[in-house]
């Protein structure tokens, strides 16, 4: 462990470090101009008029009313062009973490793993000196130049892709997932893909992705370590995920993936692929000629990296040691819980459970009026669009959120009711069965983080 901490300060080249800076900018930037167009102008989903789904312990973030929201989003795509040139850098990395983080808390129904990720990356690159060559701030003399920084910046991030890696293999190792299911019955959908699609029809294609996604995922990290093996592993994770970029509608995860993946070569391998491109770019001005194209013949020197005082170093291992513990604990919570983490979602989120299982469910709740005894029958659909309801369905902490707005919703009106939840579930290919107890007024339901529901019913599978 001394020698693990000790080498976190040892001296590497910066260029990986702005290479990744580059890349986070542009990828940042296509997701929020996605949420924008998508959720915001298409769906309308971002509209302080309407129902959102909150994070536990974050209800009281909330929806801005235009134009303030949309203000929001061209400030937020404005930074992420800040990050990219490395114009006014630190300052836009905390901004852009607590603008990227407010619009992941804003709808629990849009999580995604790879927003999850994203969210801890912003943190992160508030902390890493990715500015100090090659940016506007150097250019500006707002800060010192320098080809050397200490390893733990890239350590980092290098240690959330292997996290990622490493619990997604981990949650493969299920029942379902060793019998090709849900790959079975996703795959021949996409038979339309170009190129694969035939593939995707053929039985076998699932198996093979099913093992195939288990072995990846859990041998990557080990083979991207070791020199002989590196380059090897990155080719094969080029194919991972651009092929499950091509079959699946998984956003900007698979181009990060790579991106992070691209971390484990040395340090100072987008210099080294500049060096030797440079004869092609050359040759190219040549043809060009009125372009006037320049290369720089020779390399900057290094300068030297500087070495934090005791306490800082002391400062950053504890720092590090606890970012460490926590993204290791978390994954794991859901081992507090009772029944099969797909069935029961206690401890899903946040654990690297990605594209596990096909789950669909559908229903309705029940008001009753506790004062005349009347019952009135809720569709989900008046209040919610389609990805709200479709989540709804399947995830008991948004069903008991939508029972406690009904609630609130009735009481306003000078009602006293209790709400019962009807909703049948379907989890891979098990028989669908009752979702949640329907003899529970979930208005007496309160949601508690360490304690299993007794409120879902348990899974007959």
């Amino acid at each position: 462990m001394h020698v693990f901490m000790k080498s976190l300060f040892r001296p590497i080249d910066i260029a990986s470090l702005v290479f990744f800076r580059i890349i986070f900018a542009v990828l940042g930037f296509m997701d929020v101009l996605s949420s924008y167009v998508y959720y915001h102008l298409e769906k309308d989903a971002f509209n302080p008029e309407k129902f959102q789904f909150y994070y536990y312990g974050f209800a009281w973030v909330r929806v801005f009313a235009d134009p303030w929201m949309t203000l929001f989003f061209i400030t937020l795509l404005l930074l992420a062009i800040f990050i990219g040139l490395g114009f006014w850098y630190r300052g836009s990395c905390i901004l852009f973490f607590l603008g990227f983080t407010y619009l992941f808390l804003l709808e629990k129904a849009n999580y995604l793993n790879h927003g999850y990720l994203f969210c801890w990356i912003c943190f992160v690159m508030i902390f890493v000196p990715a500015h100090k060559a090659f940016s506007l701030d150097v250019w500006r003399k707002k800060v010192i130049a320098t080809d050397l920084i200490p390893y733990w910046p890239l350590f980092l991030l290098q240690f959330l892709m292997g996290i990622v890696y490493f619990f997604g293999g981990l949650a493969k190792i299920n029942e379902d997932w060793l019998r090709a299911v849900p790959l079975s019955s996703w795959l021949p959908s996409r038979a339309s893909t170009p190129l694969i699609g035939c593939l995707l029809e053929m039985p076998e294609t699932a198996y093979f992705m099913a093992y195939g996604g288990v072995l990846f995922d859990l041998m990557i990290i080990p083979l991207l370590l070791f020199r002989q093996t590196r380059l090897w592993a990155f080719g094969l994770a080029l194919f991972f995920h651009l092929t499950n970029a091509m079959i699946f509608n998984i956003g900007i995860f698979p181009y990060l993936s790579i991106g992070l993946t691209a971390l484990f070569f040395t340090p100072d391998f987008p210099r080294r692929i500049v060096d030797k491109s440079r004869p092609l770019i050359a040759a190219l001005g040549q043809r060009l000629g009125s372009f006037n194209v320049f290369i720089p013949t020779t390399r900057a020197p290094l300068y030297q990296a500087t070495t934090p005082s005791p306490p800082t170093t002391g400062f950053i291992k504890t720092a590090i040691l606890l970012f460490v513990f926590l993204h290791v604990l978390i994954p794991l919570r859901h081992h507090l819980f009772a029944g099969p983490v797909s069935w029961t979602e206690e401890g899903h989120r946040y654990a690297w459970r990605m594209m596990l299982r096909a789950k669909t469910g559908s229903g309705l709740f029940v008001v009753e009026d506790l004062d005349s005894g009347q019952k009135e029958k809720i569709k989900p659909s008046d209040y919610l669009w389609s990805k709200q309801e479709r989540k709804l369905y399947t995830h008991p902490d948004m069903i008991l959120q939508f029972a406690h707005y009904l609630q609130k919703k009735y009481k306003a009106m000078g009602k006293k009711v209790a709400i019962y939840a009807d909703i049948t579930v379907q989890l891979n290919d098990h028989p669908k069965q009752y979702y949640i107890d329907p003899a529970q007024d979930l208005t007496l339901v309160q949601w508690h983080f360490f304690q299993s529901a007794t409120w879902i019913r348990p899974a007959d599978f």
